[in-house]
Parts: structure tokens; sequence; C-alpha cells
């Protein structure tokens, strides 16, 4: 029978990878706890000799000064009294026990700890297994896809669970199809250690790069940083720790066959190599790629990086929906606020006419007590200039009404003043007047020498009919000489014109005299 334990316990060790020392520790757990089911027997132990599987039941307590609890301790001296050189803190066996001192039951509940407990050491050594890799890159199948996770078989009937938010976007998965992915976190529950892995991970990119990349392996070339939007693109900042090797070179590979073979494992994502750098200006410079950088002004206290690009490679250096400078910042660890030449050229402009403004203002609008007089003067000549400019202008407008006061001669030289009033109307009233005055020699031969001067004089005094103001001043002295008695054939004829012109009827009409001769 001893024969057929130690069988038993190395086929255990075959089939669930446990090493033989844990089997037999759990066996001796569940045989003791066992024992312990009955009262009064808390200080029962059980030994099992590996070699030739012999099962040992023994009573033994622990020496102590004081003793606290007494079904598993006792006293020095009662120790000494079983083992003379007993000592504290020593374990003493008191009595040895036959090995089938409980039955058919006891031997069922044995059975049962004794599986328990070989559960609980293969999850103990599973989870210590996936521990140690965490942050590691491990291969599964998918066993099963379920809605917020995939479930894969990393082997050993151990399962890894790949949830929906750790999963590309632009990937799709099958049921029997291999999958890498990169071990985020190991956790212990009442169904064994979950071992949770991703493929968004930024740290499951290194690990393809080491994978691919033997420099990246062996160390000779560093990732220093990894800015990563899982199914989009990504950004890689290497280093050489060798003289003369190219980091983004070895990284590429040759036509870029190192780097294809990650994009194809993430799923066609975008993978940009840059250079690391010590220089933040140079790495932000860097890290904005493919983008050209004019200038990077670099604000270390406030860890603002002010990048200038050229106008024409500003929506590159931005990227779609700002992805090339985000994925740039969370690269340099710098914010990064991106401008064109062409606005940084207006900006300066504007502050140096700023400048200017705020250095000439006060020099402009102040002024001081002893300017007072003199601008006071400037305004006075200023308000002379403009009255004069004024009576000048009124003057050359409407020469008849400034010569209306000094009429004080005939009424033939008034009218002949007050003629030229508005000589670009003079036209149409010159052509009316002139009608007019044609039609008394078609009436008849026995016109007046008055008549005839009154038609000679009408168009001489049709011009001002359009005045108002030249025809009332010829009116009133016209009348003033009449009063006074003037005769003579030219001051009758002048007088007896100036009715005619009261209305344009007359240019038409035949006047009374006319009809009756």
């Amino acid at each position: 029978m001893s024969r057929d334990f130690v069988g038993a316990l190395l086929q255990l060790n075959a089939e669930k990878q446990v090493s033989r020392e844990q089997l037999i520790h759990a066996v001796e757990d569940g045989i003791q706890s066992a024992y312990r089911r009955v009262a009064g027997d808390e200080d029962i132990h059980v030994r099992i000799d590996a070699e030739t599987g012999k099962i040992r039941v023994f009573r033994a307590r622990l020496a102590v000064d004081e003793v606290e609890d007494p079904l598993i301790e006792f006293t020095i001296e009662e120790a000494r009294t079983h083992k003379p050189d007993a000592k504290p803190g020593e374990l003493v066996e008191t009595e040895e026990l036959k090995d089938d001192v409980f039955g058919r039951i006891g031997a069922q509940t044995a059975k049962q700890i004794v599986l328990q407990r070989i559960r609980e050491v293969e999850r103990d050594q599973v989870f210590d297994k996936f521990a140690n890799r965490e942050g590691e890159m491990i291969t599964g199948l998918v066993n099963r896809v379920e809605p917020r996770a995939i479930i894969l078989d990393v082997g050993n009937n151990v399962e890894a669970i790949l949830a929906t938010s750790e999963q590309s976007a632009v990937e799709h998965y099958r049921i029997g199809q291999n999958v890498k992915a990169f071990v985020l976190e190991v956790r212990r529950s009442s169904r064994g250690p979950q071992i949770l892995v991703s493929r968004t991970h930024k740290g499951f990119l290194k690990r393809l790069f080491e994978l691919e990349v033997p420099e990246v392996h062996s160390g000779t070339v560093e990732i220093k940083a990894i800015a990563r939007e899982a199914g989009s693109r990504s950004k890689v900042a290497v280093s050489s720790r060798q003289e003369g090797l190219d980091p983004v070179g070895a990284t590429v590979g040759q036509r870029g066959a190192r780097v294809q073979a990650v994009v194809a494992e993430l799923g066609g994502e975008k993978i940009d190599i840059i250079p690391w750098n010590d220089d933040a200006g140079i790495f932000v410079a860097n890290a904005l790629s493919p983008a050209q950088v004019i200038s990077v002004d670099i604000d270390e206290e406030k860890r603002i990086a002010n990048v200038t690009v050229p106008e024409r490679m500003l929506s590159l250096a931005i990227g779609r929906e700002g992805q090339n400078a985000r994925l740039a910042a969370r690269l340099t660890g710098w914010r990064i606020d991106i401008r064109s030449d062409v606005s940084v050229a207006e900006a300066k402009a504007d502050e140096a006419r700023a400048a200017a403004a705020a250095a000439a203002g006060p020099t402009d609008e102040t002024t001081t007590d002893a300017d007072v007089p003199e601008i006071a003067a400037a305004a006075s000549a200023a308000t002379d200039s403009a009255a004069a400019a004024e009576v000048t202008s009124a003057g050359a407008s409407s020469p008849s009404v400034a010569a209306a006061p000094a009429a004080t001669g005939p009424v033939a030289e008034a009218a002949a003043d007050a003629a030229p009033a508005k000589a670009p109307r003079a036209k149409k009233t010159t052509t009316a007047s002139t009608k007019a005055a044609s039609a008394p020699p078609a009436a008849g031969a026995g016109a007046s020498t008055a008549d005839a001067a009154a038609a000679e004089a009408a168009p001489a005094d049709a011009a001002p009919a359009k005045k108002p103001r030249a025809t009332k001043a010829a009116k009133s002295a016209a009348e003033a000489d009449a009063a006074n008695g003037a005769s003579g054939p030219a001051e009758a004829a002048a007088a007896k014109t100036a009715p005619v012109k009261k209305s344009r009827a007359t240019k038409t009409k035949a006047s009374p005299e006319e009809v009756s001769s």
C-alpha cells in the first residue's frame, strides 16, 4: 500500500506539474485536518516519508514560557519531562498514535481535504509562475469569445482573459487562432489565479520589437519612450549604446523588414521610429516628425515647448484630429504649442506696433500749461481763416446780392449787372427770350421804336429771370427812378420791359399792343 501511495504521488507530480514535496505537504495537511475534527485532538500531527510512503501520527505540543492555549502549548517543565533538552519554541512529541484511529468517514474526509489541498497547491503554483511573468509576452489559443472578453488558453488548463478594453479596434479574433498578448496582472481569486492580458499596452509594442530586433533584445539599442494609440499610430524613441550604430536604421531593418513584421502583428498600425536626444528642443523637433520644424523654445518652468513650423507644414505637424502633436507630447513629456511662421511674424509685428504706440502715446497727448496760450492762438487764427473763407465763397457765388445795394445808377445798368448772375443756366433763358423777341416783327410792321428797344433788351434781361433776388433788385431800382420822374428813351424802355420778366408765359404770348396793332 505504501508503494501505491508513492506511485500516486509521482503520477500527480507528472500530471499537475507539482513538486513531490508540495504534494506530500498537502497530504499531510489533509490527514492532519481529518484527525483534528475531533475535539481535543488539536495537538495531532502527521508525517509522511517520501521514500517509503509510511505515515506516522503522533501528538506534540509547543514548549513556551507562558501558556496561552493549553491544547497546543505547555510549559518548559512539562516539556522536559518528555524531552530533557527541550527549549522554548520547540515542538515536543508526547505520544505516538496508530494510523487507523479513524474509520471510513474519517478516511473520506481525509480524501476530500487532500484533493482540496492539491488544488490549492496547483493554483499557487500557477500564480507564482505567471506572477513572475508580469510585463512579459505570452502566446495563447483563443478558447472562446464572450461579449466582454476573449478567453485564451495559455497551456496546462490555464486561461488568460483579454478584455474588450484591451483589444485593438482594427483586430478580429476567431476560435483556434494563436494570439500574442502582454501580461498585465495576475490576481488571486476563489476560482484560481486570473491572468489579465492586453494587446493595447505600450509594453506589448516593446516586447514585439525585442522579438523582431536582435539589437533591442541584446540591449545594444534601447527603447527610451513609447507613445501609442492602439490600432492607429505609435511613436517609438530609440537610442544606441554602441558608438557608430544607427538606432533608427537597426530598428527599421533592411527595407523596413523588421518594423513591417511588427506592423503586421498589430494589424497595420503605423509606427514612427524617432532618435532620442538629451536636448529637449531637438527631441521635441524629432518627435513631430514627419513635419519640419523651424525653431523650438523651451520653457523649463512651465514645461512648455513653443514650436514654430512653416505655414505649409502646420497641418502635418498637428496631424489628423491633433494626433501627431498629442503623441509627440506623450513621447517627450512636454506640453507642445505649435504655431506657423506667418502667425509668429504677425504677432511680433503687432507687438512692435503696440510698443511703438505705447512709447509715442504720452508724448503726443501730454500738454503743459505753457502750451495753452499757443493752442488758443492757433485755434483763433483757424476760426478767423474759416470765417474769411466763408465770406469770400459767398461773394463769389452770388455777386448779384452784393451788387444790389450799390445799384444807384440807371435801371439799364442794374439789369446789365444782374444779367451774368447765373451763367450756366443763361442758355435756356436766352433761347426762350429770343423766341419771344422774334415774335413782334412777325405780327406787323407797325411796331413802335419802344417795342423794338424792348425786344432788343429782352435777351439781355431774360438771363436773370431765374434769379429772384436779381429781378427784385432791378424792379425796385426801376420803380425808384420812375417815382423820381426819370424820362428818356432808355429809361422808359427799361421801365416798360421790367414787368415782362415776371413769368415764362410772356415768352410765347403776344403783348396787348401787338394784338391791337
